[in-house]
C-alpha cells in the first residue's frame, strides 16, 4: 500500500523515534556503568529518566492520534546503539573511555534533534500544535543533553589527552597557551 499523505509520515517518524527511544532506555544504563566519571554517570542516568519521560509524551501522542507507537524499528539508532556498544568493548582507560562515550552519546543526540525537528515541523502543518509543544519540550531536551555532553567533554576530553601514552606531544589548546603568555 502507497502512503502518500503528510500524516501516514509523520506517524511513521513518530514510530521510528519511539523505536529509537525505547532503545535508547536500554543502552543508557551500559553507558552508565561504563563511565568512569561521575559527573558523566550522573548525566547518562539523569538522561534516562528524561528519555523515559520522551516515551510517554510520545505514547501520549499516539493516543491522541489513534494510533500504536510499536511496529517499527529505527534501525538509525539501533547502528549507534551497536556503535556505542563496540566503544565499551574496548579496551580505554578511565577518561579515554568516557571521552568515547561522549561521542557516542553525542551522535544519538544529534541524530535525535533531527529527527524531532522533522517531526515537530509535520504536526506544525498538519495543525497538530498541542502535539508540536509535546515535541518541542522533547527537542529542548535533547538539545541541552548535548550541551551537557559538550561541557564535560572539555574537561574529560583533556585529560583523555593527558593520559595519552602515546609518546607524540600534542599542540596546548588555546587557553591553556593563553594563559602561558600571559603568566
Amino acid at each position: 500500500m502507497t502512503k502518500n499523505s503528510l500524516k501516514e509520515l509523520y506517524v511513521e517518524e513518530l514510530k521510528d523515534l519511539f523505536s529509537a527511544e525505547n532503545q535508547l532506555t536500554k543502552a543508557l544504563p551500559k553507558m552508565a556503568k561504563a563511565a568512569s566519571s561521575e559527573e558523566l554517570r550522573q548525566g547518562f542516568e539523569e538522561h534516562l529518566e528524561q528519555t523515559r519521560g520522551h516515551v510517554e509524551r510520545l505514547q501520549q501522542i499516539f493516543e491522541t492520534l489513534g494510533e500504536k507507537g510499536t511496529g517499527k524499528k529505527c534501525f538509525g539508532m539501533e547502528g549507534l546503539v551497536k556503535e556505542g556498544a563496540e566503544i565499551m568493548g574496548e579496551d580505554f582507560e578511565d577518561a579515554m573511555m568516557d571521552a568515547a562515550l561522549i561521542s557516542a552519546a553525542q551522535r544519538v543526540e544529534h541524530y535525535e534533534i533531527a529527527g524531532y525537528g522533522t517531526v515537530i515541523a509535520y504536526a506544525e502543518l498538519l495543525g497538530k500544535s498541542e502535539q508540536a509543544s509535546l515535541l518541542r519540550e522533547t527537542l529542548a531536551e535533547e538539545k541541552e543533553t548535548d550541551e551537557k555532553l559538550t561541557e564535560l567533554a572539555k574537561e574529560i576530553n583533556v585529560e583523555a589527552q593527558q593520559g595519552d601514552s602515546g609518546g607524540e606531544e600534542e599542540e596546548q589548546p588555546k587557553e591553556k597557551r593563553k594563559s602561558r603568555r600571559a603568566a
